[in-house]
């Protein structure tokens, strides 16, 4: 009906309105990105687990998957400790812009993954993208390592990306999260243990911080995946892939309208991150028309 995808369409706005928001929530958090992300992946584990038990799902999984799982979960925690690191010492605008460059890697990497020819024009894209990062490198020099930082969590993304690819073909994308949040928080845990991160300041945090991570963990992490699976039941691959790809664009925005000032940048920044998500959208666009033209044929 009409409605009901109405609906669905405007919930799957609501997510990634949320993914956009999850930036700014990593601004606001005041502790650093290591024991934030410990705190994310934590809660949103055991939340996760919960929704396991409600509804019964089975947890066994083939030790195959298991070892891919724990890949899977260590990328993804070092993806979110480089990209709230990035936060830190960067700002928003500059680390969700960066972000956008995975369409790039993606084009690289997702050939050789699944053993497919390279598409000429992901190169021409990724090569666009790369412009657009040239000219933010150009105009906020000051923010290097930021940037340094958001291409290697950009990088980790699409590793985890191309991983969670294979496991969802066979396993149940709740469990898959249950798994890979569990081990991604159970090596940090052992990495932290050694560096004797665990002390009473670690546990002694703000209500802002505890209400913000709450937010973060239930919310931005368990509540989003959970729903992004169920919409992507009812919609378009085609209208899932161009609203994600705004993402960016709402981050950017909310960053602006809550950070103020600290996210105001210089004008030729705007336009290299406009070219990087122009493009990531443009992508999109053709990757589903190439889809239907498959299909048609």
């Amino acid at each position: 009906m009409p409605n009901d995808k109405l609906k669905d369409y405007l919930h799957l706005h609501l997510i990634v309105f949320i993914w956009g928001f999850t930036a700014v929530l990593g601004k606001l958090i005041t502790i650093d990105a290591l024991p934030l992300v410990w705190y994310r992946m934590g809660i949103a584990s055991l939340l996760i687990f919960l929704y396991i038990r409600f509804k019964k799902l089975p947890l066994k999984v083939s030790k195959k998957a298991m070892i891919w799982m724990i890949v899977g979960g260590i990328t993804i925690a070092l993806h979110w400790v480089t990209f709230f690191k990035a936060i830190k010492v960067s700002n928003v605008s500059v680390t969700l812009a960066t972000m956008s460059t995975a369409a790039f890697f993606t084009a690289i990497l997702e050939p050789i993954w699944y053993g497919r020819k390279i598409v000429p024009y992901e190169i021409a894209f990724g090569l666009i993208v790369i412009v657009g990062l040239y000219l933010i490198f150009q105009v906020e020099t000051d923010y290097l390592y930021g940037i340094v930082l958001a291409l290697i969590s950009a990088f980790l993304s699409v590793i985890f990306t191309l991983i969670n690819g294979k496991l969802v073909k066979s396993q149940k994308p709740s469990v898959i999260s249950f798994y890979e949040l569990g081990c991604g928080v159970l090596f940090l845990t052992v990495f932290m243990a050694f560096r004797g991160s665990f002390t009473q300041e670690f546990f002694s945090l703000s209500i802002n911080d505890w209400i913000f991570i709450g937010i973060l963990a239930s919310i931005c992490t368990a509540y989003a995946y959970i729903a992004s699976v169920k919409i992507m039941r009812h919609i378009t691959p085609y209208t899932v892939v161009l609203t994600v790809n705004l993402e960016p664009v709402y981050g950017i925005i909310l960053a602006f309208l809550i950070l103020g000032d600290d996210e105001k940048m210089n004008p030729v920044f705007y336009m290299g991150a406009f070219i990087i998500i122009l493009t990531v959208v443009a992508n999109g666009v053709l990757k589903q028309l190439n889809v239907k033209k498959i299909r048609k044929g």
